[in-house]
């Protein structure tokens, strides 16, 4: 990005050249002279903000001495603020004329050749200030004009994303509804006949629940859905978001031998909460899988302002069924914990189990 100079580092400079130009021509014979290139120069001062009336007081010095720079600077400022070009004109013509008098004993015969040539240059100085205060002025509307259509093509660039997302999203919802939701509704439905035509009691109450995970998740399922197919449209939570009060049942319907020590404010922030809830959900579904037969115990305590959960099953008692995992749960339960400013430690026990830690401050807000 390029840095332009600071304004009153600009003003700065032209008040010293302006100060430069007198002091070149400095006369002590002539105080009024001299006096009015000091007061041109001074008047730069007020060019960004009166550039007319900078021009108007600087004018007199160019009309009484030769000192010519504060006014041609005046003149630059004129023209970089897109003024009228008739205004821009008459007032290069008034620097000229200025310029080629000399007061209070004018000298100026229009009829000879040498003024006409005089007049050119002059001319041509106060025509060079104009020019290029309207190069710096288009250069200043080139250069917004860029700002804007960069910025109309990165909205033209997100609208296209999000066309592109929405139609992701609506693809994603197809396929959920027609192949997962069909085949999570034909797991409920064999766990329901299981369930009415065995006799054995475990095997019955291991139907049931199979039977109700699977209403659960379908219910989740349609809900994830119905959150896909409205995309564009205004935020909504992908489910009922738990809270501490939701921990209880979750333990009572994991499937597992669970014990569950509680000891929290019901005061937690609702985030705080929905970290909790997600973390246990994650140890126990672990457990499920990779440690069948085995018991959980779940401890959740707050002390000096931190959450402490903790998550500890024992050795499995019979080989873990081969299921397919992608490996994130850990990892989402990490960068989750840390998001939350947070920490998460997981390893195995002594005894062949396995311990899950996750640390959180309490005070983090929703």
């Amino acid at each position: 990005m390029t840095r332009h100079p600071r304004p009153w580092l600009l003003d700065g400079v032209a008040v010293g050249l302006a100060l430069l130009d007198v002091w070149a021509h400095w006369d002590a014979t002539e105080p009024l002279r001299m006096a009015c290139g000091l007061a041109a120069a001074a008047a730069l001062l007020l060019r960004r903000r009166l550039p007319m009336l900078t021009f108007l007081l600087t004018l007199p010095s160019v009309l009484l001495s030769d000192a010519v720079v504060a006014c041609l600077a005046a003149l630059y400022t004129l023209a970089s603020l897109n003024r009228p070009r008739t205004l821009l004109v008459l007032c290069a013509l008034a620097f000229a004329f200025s310029d080629m008098t000399s007061l209070p004993s004018p000298d100026l015969d229009l009829t000879a050749t040498s003024t006409l040539i005089t007049f050119g240059y002059t001319i041509a100085t106060a025509a060079a200030a104009v020019f290029l205060g309207q190069l710096v002025h288009t250069r200043r509307d080139l250069s917004l004009k860029l700002t804007e259509i960069s910025q109309a093509r990165d909205h033209q660039q997100l609208l296209t994303t999000q066309a592109a997302l929405a139609k992701e999203r609506a693809q994603l919802a197809r396929e959920m509804h027609d192949v997962v939701s069909h085949q999570v509704s034909l797991i409920a439905v064999h766990a329901g006949a299981l369930q009415v035509s065995t006799s054995d009691t475990t095997t019955k109450e291991a139907a049931a629940t199979i039977r109700r995970l699977g209403v659960q998740t379908l219910d989740e399922l349609r809900h994830m859905v119905g959150v896909l197919r409205a995309s564009g449209s205004r935020p909504t939570e992908l489910t009922p978001q738990p809270a501490l009060a939701d921990i209880r049942k979750l333990t009572e319907s994991c499937g597992i031998q669970t014990e569950l020590k509680m000891d929290l404010p019901e005061d937690l922030p609702p985030t705080v909460q929905r970290a909790i809830y997600r973390t246990v959900q994650e140890a126990l579904t672990n457990t499920r899988k990779h440690a069948p037969g085995a018991t959980a115990r779940i401890e959740l305590c707050h002390a000096s302002g931190c959450v402490r959960i903790t998550v500890t099953n024992t050795a499995p008692t019979r080989p873990a069924l081969p299921l397919p995992s992608a490996q994130h749960g850990l990892i989402g339960l990490r960068q989750r914990a840390e998001l939350l400013g947070g920490t998460m430690t997981s390893g195995s026990t002594s005894d062949g189990g396995y311990a899950l830690c996750v640390i959180l401050p309490a005070h983090v807000t929703a």
